[in-house]
């Protein structure tokens, strides 16, 4: 690939983007997620130029999202799209098991990213994407929204800030492991398809539209991305602990599943004494956040609004609270105009790599204890389990040829 940015140092990259420049974006991996964004969101102060996807009908489908559609250019691979545009930044839209990759592509072309969540399918991944962010001095955010919501933004920081005084417990839904994949008769590969390169990191499998379509569900694809899934909904839920513990750059020391079985309850200790359970049941989609119980009260935020008890507690703690804002179409724009704001300053955006890594660890860490079925000591600096080879063995894959990580620096 062309190195447009690569060689300039990151401060070099400051003026890339003026503050008046319209940003030039495109979107990459263009499923289901990439087009609810395009037909229920706005992109103020950008432009839409390029999009790609491996599967080339998606870019057609997406164009009739909106009205400029039929004027972006259409890519196969996005590789020559990051070759042949100008573009400050793209929307990385894709599978998880592809997403790591494409995100440091992006960044060496000098590309700042707005990643899909979950951030990765490994704990490895995640601090080589930390590296390279760093090294090329890009944007990275991840698109776990509720980090831009002004509602979760207030209490979160009720939390942190000890509003309800030192927290015993946070309480979330107890979201389901991946299923794993068993093996199939090959389809024939649709028209437009480049299966390898869907593939990407993991074996090059026989094409099946059952895997195309759910592959979430799969563990070699994500780490259980269905709805009520930990890498999915719960990628949210589990982010949200972490913003309000003010855990970004740490993780818990302790991980226990409470009892056999991949749907076991789990619980999580913190070096501070807090333990996060997923224990509780099964609601609503508005209500994926977390119950943060403290020796003075407890806060539950859910998804764009929160709620106090007790009463006197509310009444105080309410009183300054923004408008709460309602699920479905517009929900995003605080998180998007996060982005392009830190894209034009320069500075970490809300939901910073860093913070995505540690996120999705927690979701990794879950999956781990229960496929092992034991208690795992974990050093939340080293990013290892203490004194545990088989549990490291589940921090990393191996990765298919063709498809390795770049040598970053």
């Amino acid at each position: 690939m062309k190195r447009r940015h690569f060689l300039l140092t990151p401060a070099a990259a400051l003026a890339a983007v003026g503050p008046n420049d319209r940003i030039r974006l495109g979107f990459i991996g263009l499923g289901g997620r990439a087009r609810w964004l395009l037909a229920n969101e706005q992109f103020p102060g950008a432009q839409i130029v390029a999009v790609a996807d491996c599967f080339l009908p998606r870019c057609h489908e997406a164009a009739k999202t909106r009205g400029d559609g039929e004027q972006w250019t259409k890519y196969h691979d996005y590789r020559a799209m990051l070759d042949k545009e100008k573009l400050d930044a793209v929307f990385v839209e894709t599978t998880t098991h592809a997403r790591a990759l494409i995100c440091i592509h992006a960044m060496q072309a000098g590309v700042d990213v707005y990643a899909e969540k979950p951030l990765t399918l490994t704990v490895a991944e995640g601090r080589v994407l930390v590296r390279a962010a760093r090294h090329y001095g890009r944007v990275l955010t991840t698109g776990t929204q509720q980090r831009s919501l002004p509602a979760n933004v207030y209490a979160s920081k009720l939390v942190r800030e000890g509003a309800i005084g030192k927290v015993r417990e946070v309480i979330v839904c107890n979201f389901e492991a991946g299923r794993r994949w068993s093996p199939r008769p090959a389809e024939p590969i649709p028209d437009g398809m480049n299966w390898d390169q869907w593939c990407n990191q993991t074996e090059l499998r026989p094409f099946s539209a059952e895997l195309q379509k759910r592959w979430a569900w799969y563990t070699d694809y994500d780490g259980g991305g269905q709805s009520w899934g930990v890498t999915g909904w719960g990628a949210h839920s589990l982010d949200q602990v972490q913003c309000a513990l003010g855990a970004d750059d740490t993780g818990p020391v302790e991980i226990a599943p409470e009892g056999p079985g991949l749907t076991a309850p789990v619980i999580m200790r913190f070096a501070s004494g807090t333990l996060v359970k997923l224990v509780g049941a099964r609601r609503d989609h508005a209500d994926l956040g977390a119950i943060f119980v403290g020796d003075k009260g407890r806060i539950e935020i859910k998804r764009g609004s929160f709620t106090v008890e007790p009463g006197d507690l509310a009444s105080k703690l309410m009183k300054d609270a923004p408008e709460f804002t309602p699920e479905g179409p517009g929900e995003n724009r605080f998180h998007i105009a996060d982005f392009f704001d830190a894209v034009r300053r320069r500075r970490n955006p809300n939901a910073d790599v860093e913070a995505g890594h540690r996120a999705s660890t927690l979701c990794h860490l879950v999956n781990i204890a229960r496929d092992l079925g034991r208690t795992l000591k974990w050093d939340p600096v080293a990013e290892r389990f203490h004194s545990d080879a088989e549990a490291n063995t589940f921090l990393s894959r191996p990765r298919r040829k063709g498809y390795e990580f770049p040598r970053i620096g």
